[in-house]
């Protein structure tokens, strides 16, 4: 015999669960903006080192990473590729 639910859950019409915020605002983006452009030279400090020995700068907290550098240089970079989150940079001399 099938077992019978209680009078409160009973015909009750189950509304599509919605994901995210209900008061979401397109007006406020989720992805930074990218501070730099290829091929433009900017200076530079080294803040840190990456997992492959590269140099890491920051610049309005989007990395940097130049390779051939330590912490604490500042340097004169040229902009080679940018991604979403990350850009390659060379030292000029």
């Amino acid at each position: 015999m099938p077992r019978r639910l209680p009078e409160k859950t009973r015909n009750i019409e189950r509304k599509p669960r919605r994901f995210g915020s209900r008061y979401f605002d397109p007006a406020k983006t989720f992805f930074q903006t990218i501070p730099v452009k290829e091929n433009q030279e900017i200076e530079v400090v080294i803040d840190d080192i990456g997992s492959r020995g590269d140099g890491i700068a920051r610049i309005q907290g989007y990395l940097i990473f130049v390779p051939n550098s330590r912490v604490g240089e500042r340097v004169r970079v040229r902009i080679l590729s940018v991604n979403g989150k990350f850009a390659v940079a060379e030292k000029l001399a």
